[in-house]
Formats: structure tokens, C-alpha cells, sequence
């Protein structure tokens, strides 16, 4: 199996690297800011240049930056149009046999995520022909790009697209809430910060699940779109409370009205992806490896 993998130097790309590597397979790693020997390569370059053809490519490369970069960096995270529109084009133009798309829970309706009785999202929450207004433009980045799958699939690429909720794990990068909150744990902070009200709710999937899930649907055929999530809603008020008695400590929580906060509730259906895979680490124990580390 040659696989080439985008995204390699980031959280889910460098999981997904050494599961692939652990199973022996081929594995060609390009980010979009090379950082060592085996990312020689800037992939949005790749993209636009390269014959090479593949058995498979994994498309993790993406702008992100927790939720300060999608809503204070607009413009950067759009870039992700440029990337993906080049990734089709690629696929199309190799003729590459498989492929996955990584979409996100973003590219649902911000609508179906306000506060109130919690909805659990399902794929068919969004339609292409009448979607509604995704998460910022990195949602509408992830939003297009899904249709633009559908147009990889027509030229003979067999795309699987998977939209992860909120994937967490020890190695992320602090500008995510998870690790955040472990940090201010290991370190006692109390007063214990949390951006909004804390009643906001997110689907906490671990890293390994997640990588778990993706290889499923590359060996079971599963086309997609898959949610990747556990159908669990944890607030960040309870995340706080799960971290903090981990590291073994009751602060006062303090809650930052003025911060970045993004849809109250995300939460999906996981039956679409429990069909081929069933993840094994509760947040409990995700908890407890990360505050280990």
C-alpha cells in the first residue's frame, strides 16, 4: 500500500503516520509547512505540480488553530478553499483510486447548535443543495470541500469523508481547550479558567479513536460522510470538573465571558461510524494518559 499523507506534522496526521507505519505501509508524509527531512515538501505545491500517483492519500492538511485562529484569522483559514480545490484536482488528474477527505463538525448548521435541548447531529443534517450556514469559513471551507468530493468521485477517485467532532488527546497543540485544561490542572491553577459560560457542550473523541475509526473506513470501503464522535455531550464546566479531580484538586472556576466561544452544542450521532468501528477510550481514561504524560 503507498499512501500518501498530508497533515503529517499535525495532531491527527502524526497519530495516523505511526498507525500506518506500525502496519508497514508505504507512507509518503507532506504538511503545509515543511519541518523535517521526510516533509520536504509544501503540500499545496504538491498538489498543484505532482503526477505521482498513489494507492491511497490521506488529506489531513488544513489551517485550524483552535477556535482563536478560525474566529480571529479569517482570511488564513480560507486558504483551506486554495488547498482542498487543488487536493480534487490532484485526485483527478493521478487518477487516484481512494482517498480521504477529513471534513469537520463545523461544516454543520450553526442553527442546529444553539443553546437548548441538545440536537445530536446526523450526516443528513447537511444538504448540499440547500446547506445552511456552516461554522465560519473554516466550516465553509470543510462544507465545500465535501461537494467538491462528490466531483473527485465522478472523475474515479472512491472518497471517504469523515467529519471528526471534538478529537483530543495528551500531544494536541494548548490552543485547544483539552490540552489547555490539562495544563492549568497539572499546574493547580485555581482560579480554573474556562472561555464562556462553561455550559457549552462538545463530543470528545480520543486521538486513538480517531485514527482508529479513519483506518475502519479505509478497510471496510466506507464511503462516508461518517461522523466521529461518541454521541457523548460533556460541558466544558464538567470537562474542568473531570480534569481538576484527575490532578486531584477542587478550584473555584472562573469563566471568561468576552472569550472565544463558538456554537453552544456539538454534539453528533455516531451510529453511521458504530456500523464499522466502536472506540475504546472513554474521556475518563483519555484524562488520566493525558495528565500521565
Amino acid at each position: 500500500m503507498r499512501v500518501l499523507l498530508t497533515g503529517a506534522a499535525g495532531f491527527v496526521g502524526r497519530h495516523l503516520h505511526q498507525a500506518m507505519y506500525e502496519r508497514d505501509w508505504h507512507v509518503s508524509a507532506i504538511d503545509l509547512t515543511p519541518t523535517a527531512a521526510v516533509l520536504r515538501r509544501d503540500a499545496l505545491d504538491h498538489f498543484r505540480t505532482s503526477d505521482v500517483r498513489f494507492d491511497l492519500v490521506i488529506h489531513c492538511a488544513a489551517i485550524v488553530g483552535g477556535r482563536a485562529s478560525i474566529d480571529g484569522s479569517p482570511l488564513g483559514v480560507a486558504t483551506n478553499l486554495a488547498l482542498d480545490a487543488w487536493y480534487m484536482r490532484y485526485l483527478a488528474r493521478t487518477r487516484t483510486p481512494r482517498a480521504v477527505y477529513f471534513s469537520s463538525s463545523a461544516a454543520y448548521p450553526v442553527a442546529l447548535q444553539q443553546p437548548g435541548p441538545i440536537r445530536r447531529l446526523v450526516e443528513t443534517d447537511i444538504d448540499y443543495e440547500l446547506p445552511g450556514r456552516p461554522d465560519a469559513t473554516y466550516g465553509l471551507a470543510k462544507l465545500t470541500g465535501e461537494q467538491l468530493c462528490r466531483h473527485a468521485e465522478a472523475a474515479g477517485t472512491r472518497m471517504t469523508v469523515l467529519r471528526p467532532f471534538s478529537g483530543y488527546g495528551g500531544d494536541q497543540d494548548e490552543s485547544y481547550p483539552f490540552p489547555a485544561f490539562v495544563r492549568r490542572a497539572r499546574e493547580w491553577q485555581d482560579p480554573f479558567e474556562i472561555w464562556g459560560d462553561g455550559s457549552s457542550t462538545r463530543d470528545w473523541i480520543h486521538i486513538d479513536d480517531l485514527v482508529g475509526a479513519t483506518l475502519a473506513a479505509v478497510d471496510q470501503g466506507v464511503s462516508g460522510p461518517v461522523n466521529l464522535g461518541t454521541g457523548k455531550a460533556t460541558s466544558f464546566d464538567e470537562l474542568a470538573g473531570l480534569v481538576t479531580s484527575a490532578a486531584g484538586y477542587q478550584p473555584n472556576l472562573k469563566h471568561l465571558a468576552s472569550a472565544p466561544q463558538g456554537v453552544h452544542h456539538r454534539v453528533c450521532d455516531p451510529s453511521r461510524m458504530l456500523d464499522y468501528y466502536t472506540p475504546t477510550v472513554t474521556l475518563e481514561e483519555g484524562i488520566r494518559r493525558a495528565l500521565a504524560n
